[in-house]
């Protein structure tokens, strides 16, 4: 089923500073629901997975952008990545880099059928049911990735999950100076800095909830959340106007 009108984000620089801010508040709300309201991991992902299916099946169902509906589904594949991501490392004992190993290849798995099939993985040109169908399972693995190799990351290099942020805050600046200066693929670009945002916001997400023996500043998954959403909700508000406008990546 065609659409006449691309259905997803435009990518501006409000485009990555609400992705940060759903992955980061992703990263909180899944720590929040399956280990502070003590939910636990499997029932946590099965609520949110269920949330996420409902929502992701009226956004399939919409005829235009909705801003608000569409960052919902990001959120949600944020939020029940985390969950996700921690019961296959942790509950099913995967450890962060079977798991991240795992979640990689089905990434680039999704990433390959959607070329082959679409001949294209740009988000310019997503009007179909087919290639929207695509969009999300590639989004779903990303999300899910990130909280497994932000935690192998930060328990493999000893870093911490400051630097570790850090460490991937550059790598995406990276991307966008090689956006800006080469003539690099701007697909390929646009999907490695979409793929780190994930593990920085599960980065800084344990920056703002752990204790400060973990190297975290102690907020709480509550207090954490609360305030993410609150500048989440806001950002929407303020970029609702610019991303009616159709994606140019």
């Amino acid at each position: 089923m065609s659409n006449s009108l691309n259905k997803v984000a435009a990518v501006t620089f409000s485009f990555w500073v609400l992705k940060i801010c759903a992955t980061t508040l992703g990263e909180t709300g899944g720590d929040l629901l399956s280990m502070t309201l003590k939910v636990g991991y499997a029932e946590s992902s099965l609520i949110l997975i269920g949330i996420f299916l409902a929502v992701l099946f009226v956004q399939l169902r919409a005829t235009k952008f909705h801003p608000l509906l569409y960052w919902s589904v990001i959120l949600l594949t944020s939020t029940a990545g985390t969950t996700m991501s921690d019961f296959m490392d942790r509950s099913l004992g995967l450890g962060y880099a079977k798991g991240s190993a795992l979640l990689i290849t089905l990434l680039l798995a999704a990433l390959l059928a959607w070329r082959l099939t679409e001949g294209t993985l740009s988000v310019s040109t997503i009007k179909t049911r087919r290639a929207e169908l695509f969009y999300w399972t590639a989004i779903l693995c990303s999300n899910t990735l990130g909280t497994a190799f932000g935690d192998y990351l930060s328990d493999a290099s000893g870093l911490g999950f400051a630097r570790c942020a850090a460490l991937i805050a550059g790598a995406i600046a990276l991307c966008a100076l090689l956006y800006a200066t080469t003539k690099i693929s701007r697909v390929a670009l646009f999907w490695v800095a979409f793929v780190l945002t994930r593990p920085f916001g599960a980065e800084f997400g344990d920056v703002l909830t752990k204790t400060h023996a973990q190297g975290g500043l102690q907020l709480g998954t509550i207090g954490s959340s609360a305030v993410l959403m609150g500048i989440f909700i806001l950002g929407l508000i303020l970029t609702h106007p610019r991303d009616r406008t159709n994606a140019t990546t």
